[in-house]
């Protein structure tokens, strides 16, 4: 399969074209004309969009008219003219999806040089004296506003006082050049990482060392090595090359070679070493709080949390530990036997052991693994099995337009309509891992959505990247459950941006508080163990059987295998995050100890002394989950709450579906989330459901 990029594959000549960002795109939706733009399009349509924006914000300031919320405060927002297009959104949200899913040295290169460029221009709009004074006089003095008008009057008022606009000149040229050096600090930690995953490789010359390995794994490895140009066969740090070799392998040597390679990334002496990296942006943005008047980042981050403060993240996460840790326990003891079991007394589980010894005993006790499904969960089943539950949840359709430009081969392009028939959104989807690829899975938008000024609703242009195992030359892409699981979380996701139906794209789709934006995307993943939904889809790749009732009995009593592990494995991240961001003093310590005491309560099995998740923590330290990691375990109480009124009511019932798409997916961040959450729900969440579907609580 062809994986090279279709950008700058135009035919037309330098003197007869002009920049595609700069005019109306002509393609189906206005989707992004990736057929037609070239590398050089980039910087002068950033330049441009930058002067733009300055022009725009000009006429605001300079409106001779007393500052009204609607030439003020919703000029700031998405609501130009039916015609009109923001070319700093547009060209932004393409290259900032590019930088993630196809970039490349030159890409990287151009992101380094607009980065300072940009964040001046952000700190030039919210530290503009004039403009901020007319944003305070609505939110002082202001008609009578709906609930969205007043929460987008809050956020923007909010934003320019969290951006520094109370400071004086002194501390605004400060909080300007912290600002600067964090994104680009950021940045440079995502290229490293980047750079760190795809230098290594494992090459296999000897079929003996293949040993264990599924077929599937064989084939994939094969297919890599052709790809490069060897001879045998390579496994990479890509979850889906390196999991099912820690999984499955015989060879413990090479299971402890591959497991150092990916846990020690970027701590080595060379250029792509994040260690000192970390320290700066954990102090930059410290001081960015106290600049702003927070005693810490955390502080600084969780007012606009459902969260609210540490003190209830540390009780939810303490909570957690006190309800999972004994179970968790007793999940790691009973592999340290297996292992005992097999190995003799003497055997000592290392930390590359963990996943195989796992799945021993998970065979032993259920006869099931990761293999044995993979046959029944073809992609192109696994798609149609998700469009199919959003048609039977929302009556949503989903159809295929090779008209609509791809950025690579590999990426496919729907139109998606709503149950009247009626155009809802485009929806795009990357599932496959390449060069120039982040790792890992996302949804983000090339276009969000918003009503404009004379009553347009633009709909949003979606999109949901993932790595999931490819297809060899001797079978289809075949997926594990787990990545059946990651489909649904991410098109949680995607269905949250594309049932957003609000005035303002600044509160559309996902543009909620932090600790709830993983709600709809966890919700989703629910399905994945449903008789019912399996039944829709699950069906073997070669006789077209459908999966066995007995087989799907042992997926649901195997549901909670290691679910405590799993638990306090994402509540010792969530401790991480919090010991970097709730420090009040610069921080000195050396990364590595520093890290394994942070997490030591949440902690079973022993650590490394030389491993490191800190450097590659990217949520925490290039996205936007710093002091907010822990809101993958807040959002999952809700899921868990929230899926059990589905349990009651029926998990295809369209009524409680509706109200949930109607409450929740199609308002954004209009309303405080609990606000609409108990819309939903008609009371708040409580952690029960969780524990119960964790069988912590019977």
């Amino acid at each position: 399969m062809s994986s090279e990029s279709t950008l700058n594959n135009t035919n037309e000549t330098s003197e007869s074209r002009q920049n595609p960002f700069m005019q109306p795109y002509g393609t189906p939706h206005d989707t992004v004309p990736f057929d037609k733009i070239r590398f050089e399009d980039f910087e002068p349509a950033f330049i441009e969009g930058i002067r733009r924006d300055d022009e725009a914000i000009a006429k605001i300031v300079d409106n001779p008219e007393p500052p009204t919320f609607d030439n003020t405060i919703a000029w700031t927002d998405k609501t130009k003219g039916e015609h009109y297009y923001d070319l700093l959104d547009r060209v932004s949200n393409t290259f900032s999806c590019l930088m993630s899913a196809e970039t490349n040295p030159r890409m990287e290169a151009l992101a380094q040089k607009l980065s300072p460029i940009l964040t001046k221009h952000a700190n030039d709009v919210t530290l503009n004296p004039k403009l901020f004074a007319r944003v305070k006089s609505v939110y002082e003095n202001h008609r009578e506003l709906t609930p969205e008008e007043k929460t987008l009057l809050e956020k923007e008022y909010d934003s320019f006082v969290r951006s520094g606009a109370l400071l004086d000149e002194n501390g605004k040229d400060k909080l300007r050049k912290l600002t600067e050096e964090a994104s680009m600090l950021s940045l440079q930690f995502s290229q490293n990482l980047l750079k760190e995953n795809k230098a290594y490789t494992l090459h296999i010359t000897d079929k003996a060392q293949l040993d264990g390995l599924p077929d599937t794994a064989i084939d994939m490895a094969a297919q890599t090595a052709k790809e490069k140009k060897l001879a045998g066969w390579v496994f990479t740090l890509d979850y889906p090359s390196y999991s099912p070799f820690m999984t499955y392998s015989t060879q413990r040597d090479l299971r402890k070679q591959l497991y150092m390679a990916r846990n020690t990334e970027c701590t080595h002496d060379n250029d792509s070493n994040n260690l000192e990296i970390c320290k700066k942006i954990v102090n930059l943005r410290r001081e960015i709080a106290q600049l702003l008047g927070f005693d810490t980042f955390a502080d600084y981050v969780l007012k606009h949390r459902m969260a609210s403060n540490t003190r209830t993240v540390y009780k939810l996460l303490y909570d957690l530990i006190d309800a999972y840790k004994p179970t968790a326990i007793e999940e790691v003891k009973a592999i340290e036997e297996e292992a005992r079991e097999i190995e003799g007394d003497n055997f000592k589980l290392e930390p590359w052991d963990f996943s195989f010894y796992s799945h021993k005993l998970q065979m032993e006790r259920y006869n099931l693994d990761a293999e044995m499904l993979r046959p029944y969960f073809q992609l192109d089943n696994v798609i149609k099995g998700v469009f199919g539950l959003a048609n039977r949840l929302y009556g949503i359709t989903f159809k295929e337009n090779k008209d609509i430009p791809v950025y690579n081969p590999d990426v496919k392009a729907y139109e998606v309509f709503d149950k009247d028939g009626s155009y809802l959104a485009v929806f795009y989807a990357d599932f496959y891992p390449r060069e120039g690829k982040q790792g890992g899975a996302w949804m983000t938008e090339f276009q969000g959505q918003w009503i404009t000024r004379e009553g347009k609703n633009v709909r949003p242009h979606v999109s949901v990247v993932t790595n999931f195992t490819k297809p060899t030359d001797s079978k289809p892409a075949l997926l594990t459950l787990g990545e059946v699981e990651t489909f649904l979380h991410e098109f949680g996701h995607s269905l949250h941006g594309m049932f957003a139906n609000t005035r303002f794209e600044s509160l559309s789709g996902t543009n909620v508080w932090w600790d709830f934006v993983e709600m709809p995307s966890q919700f989703l993943e629910n399905y994945a163990v449903e008789p019912e939904f399996l039944h829709t889809f699950a069906f073997h790749y070669k006789t077209g059987e459908p999966i066995p009732d007995e087989l799907i009995e042992r997926i649901t009593k195997s549901r909670n295998f290691n679910v405590a592990y799993a638990c306090l494995r994402q509540v010792s991240f969530g401790l991480l995050d919090m010991a970097y961001y709730t420090m009040a003093h610069p921080f000195t310590d050396d990364i590595v100890p520093f890290e394994k005491h942070a997490w030591k309560d949440a902690m079973i099995i022993e650590q490394l002394p030389n491993t490191c998740m800190t450097v590659q923590f990217s949520h925490i330290m290039a996205g936007g989950y710093a002091a907010g990691y822990y809101s993958y375990k807040w959002a999952e109480v809700l899921d868990a709450d929230a899926f059990s009124v589905f349990k009651k009511e029926g998990i295809f019932n369209q009524q409680t579906a509706q109200r949930f798409r109607d409450c929740i997916l199609s308002r954004g961040g209009t309303e405080h989330p609990m606000t609409l959450y108990k819309r939903f729900r008609g009371q708040e969440p409580t952690i029960e459901a969780l524990l119960e579907r964790n069988g912590i609580k019977k």
